[in-house]
């Protein structure tokens, strides 16, 4: 086997100082017991606390929450039903239509958002709660859409058949047999179209209301004024529930892969 020169590897080293230094330092900082954020003054929980006690801060993260489980609810069903129905599907413009399904992850979110804005203000709808989630849910369900569209490739269709010659229902066949299969494959997909949706600033800017406010945005107004060890805390806090989100998913994924391998 052929030795990995030193070249590489130091290459290697500089990208993920390059991309997790930032990273370490404002976990490092979440902890010291300093106002500002320039040196080390010694190991203190007192921004956590000081954190659990902002209101608006924990009415954002409320928000947040809120608006990522109705979305990635809504989009679990939406993706699901419209992964089902292409894979049954057969005509001729086909391909065109999966790949406008997933065009919202292509686009640029501050596209989605102006566009999500002016189709609001046509059709008069009070900007809010209703086009927050009406906004997350249009780009989470691609996010559903693949998931489910690559599970369904791999399960045998002379399952759902034997169930049919069996004298199942279609509806009976679907909950008894192809959602049991789908299944890790719709939740890995509501868990990461979740983590989306908590994550996201920009779209939700031009479709919200001054009276809702999600945790993003209010991080993104508070930076303006500098960075406190508030938002340290916060982002560290953020950190570790995506990381725990993202390992839930990849072992859903592994999941439903050696499923489709049975």
């Amino acid at each position: 086997m052929k030795k990995v020169g030193a070249l590489p590897k130091l290459y290697l080293a500089l990208v993920l100082l390059v991309t997790y230094l930032p990273i370490a330092v404002v976990i490092v900082f979440s902890f010291n017991d300093a106002k500002l954020p320039v040196s080390w003054t010694g190991f203190s929980w007192r921004w956590y606390e000081a954190l659990l006690r902002d209101a608006a801060l924990m009415e954002a993260l409320r928000n947040s929450l809120l608006l990522g489980a109705a979305s990635s609810a809504f989009a679990a069903v939406i993706g699901t039903l419209g992964a089902i129905g292409m894979a049954r599907a057969h005509y001729k413009t086909k391909g065109m239509m999966e790949y406008l399904s997933t065009l919202p992850i292509m686009l640029p979110e501050i596209i989605l958002g102006m566009v999500f804005m002016a189709f609001f203000a046509l059709l008069r709808l009070p900007f809010g709660w209703t086009t927050l989630i009406i906004a997350h849910t249009s780009f989470c369900i691609p996010y559903v859409f693949l998931m489910v569209k690559a599970r369904l490739v791999g399960i045998d269709k002379s399952i759902e058949e034997a169930a049919r010659d069996l004298g199942a229902s279609p509806a009976r066949t679907f909950f008894d047999v192809t959602l049991p299969l789908i299944l890790p494959a719709v939740l890995s997909g509501c868990i990461l179209s979740f983590a989306m949706s908590f994550d996201d600033v920009v779209i939700s800017i031009f479709v919200s209301s001054p009276t809702v406010s999600t945790l993003p945005i209010k991080v993104y107004t508070q930076m303006r004024t500098g960075v406190t060890p508030e938002i340290n805390a916060l982002c560290t806090l953020i950190l570790i529930a995506v990381v725990l989100i993202l390992l839930v998913s990849a072992a859903l994924r592994r999941k439903s892969a050696s499923d489709g391998k049975q």
